[in-house]
This record gives structure tokens, sequence and C-alpha cells, in this order.
């Protein structure tokens, strides 16, 4: 038996039945990153490579016991929060960060979709997001979303319809500043632009400065895209690694995942996080994981 152990990564997810995303996904990148995940499952859902269709939200009581039995157990070097489908959920995680201020958070915070859009959904999206805002995103070292998804949680914030019109509009650098007073230390923003066939993903961080990758288009739709993302960056924390040469690396590990991405379903395709152990047929190079020092530039992708 081996004496080494790998760093682990605390993962707070939903279960996705399919394994595109939410807890398959953080256990495939964190592996394949070099870490072992240990996940809480924070959601049961019902979906398909299409759609969504129910979502069981778990106990907070159920969340908390998950992750502080992991926590007692073994050392943990990391944590990535992904989908939270509760206030009191997020209650719960922003209390077990409290206790650990010492580990870096990589934060994807954007809820699962219910499968349907309603007024009765804006406003729970609405009371969820201020929660996540006043009570993880304080304690992130790193936010992950798209201008997208920054742009609807910034208009869902605000209390006048005008203003929150105007979010809509709002450029990734208005987007990523209102995000950082909120209190997280960085805000990666995907799809935030795009140059020739390239798109681009923006890192905003303490005193203005601001990191730029790209990743090459590919024309597929993606499910578990953003949990990649997260996930890889999560891990290369835990292995010691800064943010900057993190955000790098885990950009161009999503760029090889996405290239080698399939369609096992009827609708969105995934992301092929094990590309370095398939065989090309090659006898002359040997596949292998990825290396963990820094890569070259890269981006975000199309669907978390």
């Amino acid at each position: 038996m081996s004496t080494h152990a790998p760093p682990t990564v605390l993962v707070f997810s939903m279960s996705d039945p399919t394994g595109a995303g939410g807890a398959a996904a953080d256990t495939l990148t964190c592996a394949a990153m070099g870490c072992h995940a240990a996940c809480v499952i924070t959601a049961l859902s019902v979906q398909d490579s299409t759609r969504m269709d129910d979502v069981l939200v778990i106990d907070d009581e159920w969340v908390d016991d998950q992750a502080r039995t992991v926590l007692q157990d073994m050392p943990v070097a990391a944590v990535k929060v992904g989908a939270l489908g509760s206030s009191d959920n997020a209650q719960a995680v922003a209390e077990i960060l409290s206790d650990y201020p010492e580990l870096p958070v990589v934060f994807d915070p954007f809820p699962a979709a219910r499968g349907t859009a309603s007024e009765s959904d804006d406003a729970l999206d609405a009371e969820l997001m201020a929660a996540l805002r006043g009570l993880i995103l304080p304690q992130t070292t790193v936010v992950t979303l798209s201008l997208a998804q920054a742009r609807r949680w910034i208009a869902l914030s605000s209390d006048d319809d005008a203003e929150g019109e105007a979010a809509e509009d709002f450029t990734s650098t208005q987007c990523a500043r209102q995000i950082l007073e909120w209190g997280c230390e960085y805000v990666l923003l995907t799809n935030a632009g795009t140059a020739g066939t390239y798109l681009v993903n923006q890192l905003y961080g303490p005193a203005n400065s601001l990191q730029n990758e790209s990743i090459e288009h590919v024309g597929l739709r993606f499910r578990g895209a953003g949990d990649t993302l997260s996930a890889g960056i999560a891990a290369l924390l835990a292995q010691g690694i800064d943010i900057s040469d993190a955000v790098r690396e885990a950009n161009e590990f999503l760029a090889q995942a996405l290239a080698g991405g399939f369609r096992i379903g009827m609708g969105d395709a995934t992301p092929d996080r094990l590309f370095w152990a398939n065989d090309d047929g090659s006898e002359d190079e040997e596949q292998g994981p990825p290396d963990a020092a820094a890569p070259d530039a890269d981006g975000a992708a199309p669907r978390g």
C-alpha cells in the first residue's frame, strides 16, 4: 500500500445521474488533477442530457453532518462549493467555512435550474442568491461564473427594477467590480468576450489586477464545463499552486477536456476529463495525466 496520500478537496455539490456535472464531474476532475475529492451531496436531481426535471434539496443538518464527519477524519487542503439548493444550506456551509478559514475556497455559485421559469422561481433564486452573496462569497478565494450569470446575479440583488434591468448590460469589468465589492478575493468571468474563434475569460483580483485567458471555441453545447473549471482550480489550489497559475492550468485542462468531449446521450455533450488516459493508437507517445507545471494560456466553456 502506498504511503503517499493525494491532497483532498472537500466538494459541496449536487448529484447528477448523467455523470456530466455535479459530484461526478468534480470527482473525475480532481482525480485527473492529482487530488482526492470528498463529496458532500447538497441535492439529488432527476435529469438527462437534455433537461432537468426535478431537484430534491438535502436537509441542511445532513449537509453539515456529511462535511464535518469528513473534516474530522482527514486533512482537507481546499474546498469547492458548487450548487446549493436553499438558504439553509448556504448557512450550514458558511458556518463550516468560518471554522476552517485557512482553506482556499472556490465557489461556483449558481443553483441548479428547476426545469421551468416562473415568477416564483425568480423569487426563490433571489432569496438563495442573496444568502450566497452574504454568507459564502465573503469567505471565497475565487468565484467562477459566466458573464451572463454575473449579470443575472447582480440583477437579482437589486431592489430597483431599473437598476436590475441596467445590470443586464453591464460590462465584464462592471460585473467583476460589483462582485469583488461583495467580499471575495478574485472573480473569474468566463465567456466574457470573443477574439476571433476564441472565447475570452477574465480573472479580476486585488488592486484592479486582470488576467486574460482564452480557449478555442468548440461547436458543441456542454454540460459540466463550469464544474470542470472550478473543480480544477480547487484541485490546483489544494496542491499549493498560486491562483494565477491555478486558473491558467485549469483552463488548459478544460480546453483539452472540451476538445475531446463526447455526446453520449441525445442532448448536451460531456467534457472528457480523462482525455490524457485515452489510447490514441500511437506507440511513439505515452499518455499520462496533466503536469502540474504552469501550462499555456487558455480559457473557459459554454455551459456549467
